[in-house]
């Protein structure tokens, strides 16, 4: 039987509230995504689609990377009908964590390349150290940058996105929140304090709403505006005929509120 090597931690908060972390736990290869590396971590990610946690966080053991990328060994071995069934296991990875019903934070430490940066980019929220090194040098082994790839002209612009696939250039974290690839961007050692203050806030916001605001933002995706407005409208009157969540909510916050007023 072949090692499991990806890893999934579970930390409990009060009122039993939990998170789960999923490590890619290849570091003496950079994190590297093998063929059965790849399929291992697109279960791991099936297995958590309906998830009871808060949110998910995803990295990469070691210090030196997030996912370096498809292992370059298995690039060069592939056939027309291996390179198929390849892609789309890093295209399953990707689906899984989008359609996963809570956020995942992609915890970005070191190189975060190829289908790397294509996980990183199916993620809700990256968190990158300031040391990380992003980019999509595919072009550089022949190859065109391709499934969720194709998420990066959402977040970064088409001009942006041409530069990245089409001179396999790699950029800095720092360039990348500037882009807006990388949506909090550490300060040096601090990776995993902001990862918390992050997980923290999920903590806090209503579980049912989270969830519902999630698959309401990849419905918007897909739909004109129209549709997504009465899509919003449905989710908004759902989230009471689910029960008391938006009056328990609502009433701590007004506690909340009045309180700070008494403190002042």
């Amino acid at each position: 039987m072949k090692p499991t090597r990806i890893l999934t931690n579970w930390t409990d908060y009060p009122l039993g509230k939990r998170i789960v972390e999923v490590v890619v736990d290849r570091p003496d290869k950079l994190n590297a995504l093998d063929f059965d590396l790849t399929v291992e971590l697109a279960q791991a990610f099936a297995q958590l689609r309906d998830t009871q946690a808060c949110a998910v966080i995803l990295t990469g053991a070691g210090d030196n990377a997030f996912i370096g990328g498809a292992d370059v060994n298995i690039l060069r071995e592939l056939t027309p009908d291996t390179a198929r069934e390849y892609i789309t296991a890093v295209h399953q990875v990707c689906d899984n964590i989008r359609r996963c019903a809570v956020p995942v934070i992609a915890r970005i430490n070191g190189y975060c390349l190829g289908a790397g940066l294509e996980i990183a980019a199916a993620c809700d929220i990256r968190i990158a150290e300031p040391d990380a090194v992003l980019g999509m040098p595919e072009t550089k082994v022949g190859l065109p940058s391709v499934v969720e790839a194709a998420l990066l002209p959402r977040l970064i612009g088409w001009g942006h996105t041409r530069w990245m696939l089409l001179t396999g250039e790699n950029i800095t974290a720092a360039k990348g929140a500037q882009w807006g690839l990388i949506d909090v961007l550490a300060a040096e050692g601090d990776l995993d304090t902001s990862v918390q203050a992050t997980v923290r806030s999920f903590l806090s916001a209503a579980p049912n709403a989270v969830r519902v605001q999630k698959a309401l933002m990849r419905d918007w995706e897909k739909l004109s505006l129209a549709d997504s407005i009465d899509r919003g409208i449905d989710a908004f009157v759902g989230c009471y005929e689910a029960g008391d969540e938006p009056r328990i909510y609502v009433e701590a916050f007004l506690a909340d509120r009045q309180h700070a007023k008494a403190q002042r």
